[in-house]
């Protein structure tokens, strides 16, 4: 097994322990492994939701899996999910520098497994921010006088979602809109061929036998897509 630490960070932790980090430096600009994957847990509580549970188990399979997975806890990192004005109406080469490190991990990972509730038919606001500001137009897409262009298109993408809403109502009365958001708008804009969300429910209803499966499930996932 990889006994690689793996662990929560800010950008300047990063920055000032590369070491301990599937980084490195060239001309003062921070890339990543080729095999890195990025973990994106949106949850409140990081330690002790089945959001948390869900993003650990990723971790444990990508490294037994030969791969050097970056956990990125949205709350605990405080990450920001507000666009200012002034960054909305600039370049990504003007975008703040955390905001462009943040972009340089998405260019220079091999995939990304995204973790959250269903919050609203959505991704939690902290998450949706993060979309909003990394996953914007200019880095991941763009428009030009011959066509659309799309630049995540090598990406393996990996969507594990919670909710307490009954399946079949979820899809039949709200049209499933988790899946709309992920797949059809945000993953098919921006070019990604390998996609695949889980939905678990009804997080509310579920015991301990439950959940124990459905990380089985979320093992399997990950060693069969990465």
């Amino acid at each position: 097994m990889n006994t690689k630490e793996t662990t929560r960070y800010t950008f300047n932790e990063a920055s000032s322990r590369c070491k301990s980090f599937p980084f490195f430096r060239q001309e003062g600009v921070l890339f990543m492994e080729k095999k890195t994957v990025l973990v994106i847990l949106a949850h409140p509580d990081g330690k002790n939701s089945f959001n948390a549970a869900i993003a650990r188990t990723a971790v444990v399979a990508l490294e037994e899996s030969g791969y050097s997975p970056v956990l990125r806890d949205l709350y605990a990192e405080g990450f920001d999910p507000v666009m200012p004005p002034e960054e909305a109406t600039r370049p990504v080469a003007e975008a703040p520098e955390a905001m462009k490190l943040e972009m340089e991990q998405v260019k220079n990972c091999a995939g990304m497994v995204f973790v959250h509730p269903n919050w609203w038919g959505g991704p939690p606001a902290i998450l949706r921010g993060w979309i909003d500001r990394v996953v914007r137009n200019g880095f991941a897409y763009g428009f030009t006088e011959k066509g659309a262009w799309q630049g995540l298109s090598d990406k393996i993408i990996q969507v594990f979602s919670t909710s307490n809403t009954p399946r079949d109502y979820e899809v039949q009365v709200y049209g499933d809109p988790l899946e709309n958001f992920w797949k059809t708008i945000v993953f098919s804009v921006v070019g990604s061929k390998s996609f695949e969300r889980r939905n678990f429910e009804q997080i509310i209803l579920s015991d301990e036998e439950m959940r124990k499966n459905w990380l089985k499930e979320v093992d399997a996932a990950i060693r069969r897509r990465f």
